[in-house]
Formats: C-alpha cells, structure tokens, sequence
C-alpha cells in the first residue's frame, strides 16, 4: 500500500511539475509579446515561440529535477536543501535548452519585430523570454514545492502515506531518534516499535512504544513485524554488534538508516558525509570554500576589488597625498597577519599616526589601543579610521589571494597563538580567507569590542557561508560597515 502511495505522490509531483514548468514557458513568452512585440495576437506564425519553448524545457526540466533527486523519496529533507536542489535543477534545465537550441540551429528566438532599447541596452525577443524563463522557471518552481510539502505535510498528519520504522536501541540515543521523530510528524514516519540493544530483555515498553525483543531475536521480529524501514540506534558500548545487526538486516527488504553514537556538540560542527573510492567518510570539519564554491568567491573578489579600484582609485591618490603631508613616514603601514590555514601575509593600510611605531602598537593586541582623540593620530588619520578608508589598500591583498573581500578579520600571529589556547572553536575562523569586512563588523562588532561577540559571529559566518551571504555583508557594509562609533 505504501509502496503504491509512493508512486501516486512520485506521479502526481510529475505531472504538476510538468505543468508549472509550461506555465513559466507560457508566461515568458507572454513576457515576450508584452515588452517587444507589444500583442498578444502574433501577426506572423511562422516562427512559433511559444509552442517550441515548452517541447524543449518540459522534458529537460523533468530530468533534471529527476536527476537532482527531487523525485526520490526523502522524508526528512529540509524545505532549505530542496531548494537549493531546485535552483540547481532549474539552472541546469536552462543550460540544457541553451545548448539544445544552439545545437539546432532553432529559429525559436529569430525576433520578427523591433527589438527593444532598454538603458542603453538592445533587448531582442529571444533574449526577452529567455532571461523572463530564466527567473520564472526556479520562482514558479520553489512555490508549487512549498505549497505541495504543506499539502502532503496535512495529508500525513491526517494518516495518509505513513511509514512506520521499528528502532534497533533503547538507550539514549534510540529514545533521541524516537522523539525526534514524534516533534517532526510532518514527515509521516511514525515509530512502530523497539529492538532492544542488547541481546535479551525484560522491558516491554520504551517511550510508550513496545519493545519486540532483543538482538538475539532480531531476525524473528523483522519477519512477525515487517517495518517500511529500520534505524540503528545503536550505544557506543555495542558498536561492535553493528556487523552483525546489519547481516541480519540484509536479509529483510528494508530501508536501513544508521544513527552513530556521536555527541550532539560535535554534530553541530556541520558534519557531512562523502566518499572516498566507495569507502564513506565523515567530514568532522573542513573548510567551505574547497569546489565550486571557492571558485566563485575568488571570482567575486577579484571583480569585486577591480570593481572597487575603479570607484575608489582617484580617491585613494588623494589620500596618499594627504597622507605624504600628514607628517614623516611612508604612506602605507603594513603588519604581519595570519589568514586561512595559518597562512602569514603583509597587510595593507594608510598610515594614520605620526610615527609607524605608534601604529603597530595601537593594532589589535599592541600596547596601546587608540583612544577617542588619540594625539598620536594624524589629522587626516583621524578621518581616516573613522570612515575606515585607512583599508582601501587592502584591495591589494585581495587581488593577489592573501585576502577576500568578506571574511573575519585578520589578527596578528601572537594573538592566534594566545586565543586559540583561549578560545574553543577560535581555529574555525582560519577556515576561510581573512577579510576586509565581516558578519562581526557590519553587526557593530569592531575595534574595542567583546572578543567573545565578534567569535560569535566570525564562527556564525564560516559554518553558514555561502555566496548570497557574501553579497548580503556587501551589501551592508555600504550602510553599516564604513562609518562606526567604535572605529578610532
């Protein structure tokens, strides 16, 4: 039965899918008709944009999704990962019907009208219901997902397409597995019943649920009870049982899902699971910039620094002006600092005192930190670090790779060395390049602040890194970031 209901839900997901990716199909081309062609009545048949549109990005759209797992039956996937998995999936269909329409030579996208002058740009009709598909296929998509998991969310608390699990431990951590799953009853699996952990038992009963037996019958149970689906929950002190208990399994045709026995504080760490030649690895904890993702941060900074440059370059002439006439001493200060993987680098600033002995010693750490109305600072440096312009050279460290343009701030050697004595999880910001502004900066968190704070959120960052979170912090830092009380 459940099996059955399985594939209806697989079915019925298609299909809609199927048809809310023709709507986006329909609607871009009703985008097209709107802004060039200005009609919704075509003058000409010749060139049917909308019909061809939806037979090419229909079928990719459902291999894809399809190829993404969206169509896999994952009850415990968060509405988080399923949207990502919609974007990648919608991106996807789209470079898939790019190259499809290049490869034949299509005459889809050949604009029998007046192409349209935009801000200096010239927008043909293809380019139109493109760019308009290219947005309404992963909007359209993640909203019939959402209203979809909210309507099979009602339907399993009703009692529809439930799967119920038996769990192998009736310690801690089976009772943990247990109750997790009763707080998340969307998912419709409901615990059926318990396996000891150990061999024999006298307990009937665990987290109101009946306990079947122990290992020693473990084969039996499965057998007089057929669960949808297995989870071993097993002790650390039985961990060596596990072989044993997962022959058996083999023998029964079950899901079989493995709850280690691992602290939650180390859990928290964001741990993941990856492959290694087929052998299963877990990833305790590794830096979020390896693949791809790295890839486009380092191409967001270089742009982003060029970009910059361009803004700020005579600005920045000025200041080095300013700077020569402030007093004697060389118009950059640089200090050794400490970047991802322990890695050492020259950091660049304006100089903003009078003496460059002064300004090492007022750095995080140093002697002397600098005080409102500081004699030791310049004029012109008073300005300066104020509007935390002294860091425009720091562009320099993010082009040739020392730095990015988000990430924690760096610190000096001395000072990694006595925090990460100090400080459990200090190491975790090393994790990722140093930066130029950051979460702990654009939340007020700079200069003479609670180091305890600005850990908070510097850890905050490198365990929720993403992209988007990098343009959000930008985004901040053109409000938050340049002008702050505690910058002195």
């Amino acid at each position: 039965m459940l099996k059955q209901q399985h594939q209806l839900f697989v079915g019925l997901l298609a299909v809609v899918d199927g048809l809310v990716v023709a709507s986006a199909s329909f609607a871009a081309w009703a985008v097209r008709r709107t802004t060039i062609e200005r009609t919704w009545w075509p003058e000409s048949w010749e060139h049917p944009p909308k019909e061809a549109l939806v037979l090419y990005t229909v079928p990719v759209a459902l291999l894809c999704l399809r190829w993404f797992g969206l169509y896999r039956p994952r009850r415990d996937r968060s509405l988080a990962n399923e949207m990502v998995q919609v974007f990648k999936a919608s991106l996807a269909t789209m470079l898939a019907v790019l190259a499809v329409l290049y490869a034949s030579d299509s005459s889809v996208f050949r604009g029998v009208y007046e192409p349209l002058h935009l801000w200096g740009l010239t927008l043909d009709a293809g380019r139109v219901q493109l760019g308009a598909l290219t947005i309404l296929l992963p909007v359209m998509l993640s909203v019939h997902r959402v209203a979809f998991r909210i309507g099979v969310r009602v339907l399993r608390r009703r009692g529809w397409n439930q799967r119920h699990v038996a769990i192998i431990g009736c310690g801690r951590l089976g009772q943990i597995v247990a109750h997790t799953l009763e707080r998340n009853s969307w998912t419709g699996i409901q615990v059926a019943y318990f396996i000891s952990h150990q061999d024999k038992t006298r307990r009937t009963e665990c987290v109101d649920k009946p306990v079947k037996g122990g290992l020693s019958d473990l084969e039996q149970i499965l057998t007089e009870n057929k669960p949808d689906a297995v989870y071993v929950a097993l002790p650390g002190s039985r961990s060596t049982y596990l072989s044993q208990v997962l022959g058996a399994l083999d023998k029964h045709p079950v899901d079989v899902r493995i709850v280690p026995d691992v602290s939650p504080r180390y859990v928290a760490q964001s741990m993941s699971v990856n492959e290694l030649d087929g052998m299963p690895v877990l990833s305790y904890r590794e830096t979020p910039h390896h693949g791809l993702g790295g890839l486009t941060k380092r191409v967001l900074d270089v742009l982003g620094a060029v970009a910059a440059m361009v803004i700020f370059g005579i600005p920045m002439l000025i200041v080095a002006g300013l700077v020569r006439l402030s007093g004697p001493g060389p118009i950059i200060f640089k200090q050794r600092r400490v970047s991802i993987g322990g890695q050492t680098f020259d950091i660049y600033k304006f100089r903003t005192m009078y003496h460059v002995q002064d300004e090492a010693a007022a750095e995080p750490g140093g002697a002397r930190w600098t005080e409102r109305d500081d004699p030791r600072v310049t004029p012109i440096g008073k300005w300066l670090r104020r509007t935390s312009l002294d860091e425009l050279p720091q562009l320099f460290n993010v082009l040739v790779g020392d730095m990015s343009l988000v990430g924690p701030r760096p610190e000096r050697p001395e000072l990694i060395e006595r925090f990460r004595e100090d400080w459990r999880g200090y190491m975790l910001r090393q994790h990722v390049k140093a930066g130029m502004t950051g979460w702990a900066q654009v939340n007020g968190h700079r200069g003479q602040t609670s180091l305890r704070k600005r850990l908070q959120y510097d850890l905050f960052y490198v365990k929720n890194w993403s992209v988007g979170f990098d343009l959000k912090i930008l985004w901040l830092t053109v409000f938050r970031g340049f002008v702050h009380r505690n910058a002195h």
